[in-house]
C-alpha cells in the first residue's frame, strides 16, 4: 500500500462514552467485519471485558475505505481503554498513530478521563479529531458540548462530527474527517527494519505474538529479526493483520500496523516498548520506547494451594507478557507460604489481573490487603522505600514516614459539591480549587492521600453523586505522615498477611472494625480464640470467638455436685493443653474482609 493512503489512528475517551460502539460501526461501514459475524463490542474479546462493559485491552484492526475522492485508504484503528487504571494501555496505542478520534458523550459532556487522555494524545503530537457521540439521546445536549470542546480545542463547534454509533448516524463522516486530517506515516521503506512493539501476547502454538508498528523498512518471511534490547533472534512464523481476527499478510511495510509470531518460547526475550530490526543488517539507532510505569498500588498474591506456586509464576509471566504495566516479585509469609508481591496501576487493574488468573489459567488466589509504597528514614539516617506492611521497621527505629499524594480532579453537577466536600475531608484531604465549567457543572481540584483512594473512594464517589461524578488522579508527592503498622493476633499469635499501614488516627477505628469482621469469619473452635488489633504491640481492640462446648453432663444424672465439678474441671483442663497445642485454620473470607473494611 503506497504510504500516503495509510491511516494510523485511534479512539479515545472517558468510560463508557461508546468508544467499543464506535469501532464496531467503523468496522461495519468499511465492509471489514460480514453482518453474520457482527456483535456487540467485537474488539472488546476477553469475556471480562463483555461483563462489565469496559475495555480492558487495546485491540488493532486494519479495515480499507474508499474515500469521497475515489481514493482507497488502509486505516489501522486502534480502539483503547477508558478506565483511569488502563491510562498505560492508552499511551502505548498513541505511539503507534498519528491521529486520535475524542469521542465525548453528548449528555455527558467533557469528563476526567476525556481531558487525561486529551493531554496523553497532545504529548504523543497527535493531530485530534472531536466526535460527539449517542446525539439521538433524550438528554443530548449536542450544541453545549461543541461550545465545550472548541473552548478546550479550538475547533469551530459546527465542524465537529456528530453521531449516534449505537444508531449509526453519519460514521462515513468520522472515516471522512480522518482521511482528510490525519497525516500519513512518515517512515522510509528503504532504510532499515525498526518496529515498535506496543503489545503482545503468548500462543501456545506460535510462541510470543508481538503486535508492531513498522516505522521504518519492511518485516518480510524468511528473513531473521532480531530485538534490539535483548538481542534474541528469531525467524518470524507469520506475520500478519488484523481483521479484527489474526490474517496472515506477505508483508509489512513502513507505516503498517500488524503483528509478528516470534516463535520465541520465553517471555524475558521480548518487552513491549522495545525495537525490532533485521538481524543481518540492524538499523544504528533504537525507536524511544515508553517511560517505564510506576506501580500505584501492591499486594501479596498466593495460590490457595501451595503446590500451585510455580504455576501461578508462569502465569504471571505470561500476563505480563499482555500486561506491561503489572510487576511481581517473589515474597514468603508465615500464614500463607510462598507467594509475589505484585504492584498494580489501581484497584480495578489488581481486580482485573485476580479474575484473569483465575480463568485463564485455573488458578484458585489469595491475595492480602492493598499498600501503597512509603518512603521511611530510620533514626540511624539509612532510608528505604516498603510497599508491604511486613518490611516496616519496628517504631523505635522510624524517624519519618512519608506517603505519596495524588492530585485528584473531580468533575460533577453544581448540586453535589457539599457531598463531595464532606468526603474528601474525610479521607485527609485538601481542597485546592474549583472551575465552573458552565452553570450546573464544576471541576473541583484537591490534594489527598493515595492510601485513602485505594479502597472505597470511588464508590463512595459514585455512590453520593448518583453516578454523576468522574474523576482522575495523577501522582504529586511524598509527604511526612504519623502512619503505624496495624497488627492482627488471632490466638495470641500475630498474622503477618492481615497487618495494615493505617494512620494513626484511624487506628482505633480500623482496628476495632478488622477484629469484628475477624470475629464473625474465623470458624469456632472447641476452645475460646482471641482476635486482637495492635499496634506496637499495645492491644487496641479485642473479641473473642466462642468455643464450641460439648455438654459433658449428659450423663450425669443424680448424685452429689462434686461429681459434675469434677466433670467440668476434665473438660477445662482439656480445653486448656487444646488451646496451647491447637493451630486455628483463618478461612480465605478473613484475609478478605480486609479489603472491604470502609464498606459499611
Amino acid at each position: 500500500m503506497d504510504q500516503s493512503r495509510i491511516r494510523n489512528f485511534c479512539i479515545i475517551a472517558h468510560i463508557d462514552h461508546g468508544k467499543s460502539t464506535l469501532a464496531d460501526r467503523l468496522l461495519q461501514v468499511t465492509g471489514t467485519i460480514s453482518e453474520r459475524e457482527m456483535k456487540e463490542q467485537v474488539l472488546d474479546s476477553m469475556d471480562l471485558e463483555r461483563e462489565k462493559g469496559v475495555t480492558i485491552k487495546a485491540s488493532a484492526v486494519r479495515m480499507h475505505y474508499t474515500a469521497a475522492d475515489g481514493h482507497t485508504y488502509e486505516m489501522n484503528l486502534i480502539d483503547t481503554p477508558g478506565h483511569v487504571d488502563f491510562a498505560y494501555e492508552v499511551s502505548r496505542a498513541l505511539a503507534a498513530c498519528e491521529g486520535a478520534v475524542l469521542v465525548v458523550d453528548a449528555s455527558q459532556g467533557i469528563e476526567a478521563q476525556t481531558l487525561a487522555n486529551l493531554y496523553l494524545a497532545m504529548e504523543a503530537d497527535l493531530e485530534i479529531i472531536p466526535v460527539i457521540n449517542k446525539i439521538d439521546l433524550p438528554a443530548a445536549r449536542p450544541d453545549e458540548v461543541a461550545k465545550e470542546l472548541e473552548d478546550l480545542l479550538g475547533v469551530p463547534a459546527e465542524e465537529i462530527v456528530r453521531v449516534s454509533a449505537k444508531e449509526g448516524i453519519n460514521i462515513p463522516a468520522v472515516l471522512e474527517a480522518v482521511v482528510q486530517q490525519v497525516p500519513p506515516p512518515r517512515g522510509q521503506r528503504y532504510q532499515p527494519l525498526r518496529a515498535l512493539i506496543f503489545d503482545s501476547h503468548y500462543d501456545p502454538y506460535k510462541g510470543v505474538v508481538a503486535y508492531v508498528r513498522v516505522v521504518d523498512g519492511a518485516i518480510e518471511p524468511g528473513r531473521p529479526l532480531r530485538l534490539m534490547s535483548t538481542g534474541a533472534v528469531t525467524d518470524p512464523l507469520e506475520i500478519g493483520a488484523f481483521a479484527p481476527g489474526m490474517k496472515p499478510v506477505p508483508l509489512l511495510e513502513a507505516g503498517e500496523v500488524g503483528y509478528v509470531a516470534t516463535g520465541l518460547k520465553s517471555v524475558r526475550d521480548l518487552a513491549v516498548g522495545d525495537t525490532i530490526t533485521w538481524h543481518d543488517e540492524p538499523a544504528g539507532q533504537p525507536l524511544p520506547g515508553y517511560r517505564p510505569m510506576k506501580p500505584m498500588v501492591f499486594a501479596g498474591l498466593y495460590p490457595a494451594e501451595s503446590d500451585d506456586y510455580n504455576l501461578l509464576r508462569d502465569a504471571l509471566e505470561k500476563l505480563q507478557l499482555n500486561d506491561a504495566s503489572l510487576v511481581f516479585q517473589p515474597e514468603t509469609s508465615q500464614a500463607l507460604g510462598f507467594g509475589f508481591r505484585c504492584g498494580f496501576l489501581g484497584l480495578f487493574h489488581m481486580e482485573i489481573i485476580q479474575e484473569r488468573l483465575e480463568r485463564e489459567y485455573d488458578l484458585d488466589i489469595i491475595y492480602t490487603a492493598p499498600s501503597v509504597e512509603y518512603q521511611v528514614t530510620k533514626t540511624d539516617g539509612t532510608e528505604i522505600v516498603i510497599d508491604s506492611p511486613a518490611e516496616l521497621p519496628p517504631a523505635n527505629a522510624i524517624k519519618e514516614i512519608r506517603e505519596p499524594w495524588v492530585r485528584i480532579e473531580v468533575f460533577t453537577p453544581t448540586e453535589y459539591i457539599g457531598a463531595i466536600m464532606d468526603l474528601v475531608t474525610r479521607k485527609r484531604g485538601e481542597f485546592v480549587s474549583q472551575e465552573y465549567l458552565d452553570p450546573r457543572r464544576v471541576l473541583l481540584k484537591y490534594r489527598m492521600p493515595l492510601s485513602e483512594i485505594l479502597t472505597d473512594f470511588y464508590n463512595d464517589l459514585k455512590a453520593r453523586t448518583r453516578g454523576y461524578a468522574s474523576m482522575d488522579y495523577h501522582f504529586d508527592e511524598y509527604r511526612p505522615a504519623d502512619m503505624v503498622k496495624l497488627d492482627v493476633l488471632v490466638n495470641e499469635q500475630p498474622v503477618d498477611a492481615l497487618s495494615i499501614i493505617v494512620h494513626r488516627d484511624d487506628a482505633y477505628r480500623k482496628g476495632q472494625k478488622l477484629v469484628s469482621k475477624m470475629k464473625e469469619v474465623i470458624p469456632r473452635q472447641l476452645f475460646l480464640v482471641p482476635v486482637q488489633a495492635a499496634v506496637g504491640g499495645k492491644v487496641i481492640s479485642r473479641a473473642n470467638v466462642q468455643p464450641l462446648r460439648k455438654d459433658v453432663l449428659a450423663k450425669c444424672y443424680g448424685g452429689d455436685v462434686t461429681r459434675k465439678r469434677k466433670l467440668l474441671e476434665k473438660q477445662k483442663k482439656g480445653k486448656k493443653r487444646m488451646k496451647m497445642v491447637g493451630y486455628v485454620e483463618i478461612p480465605q473470607e478473613a484475609f478478605m474482609s480486609v479489603l472491604k473494611l470502609d464498606e459499611e
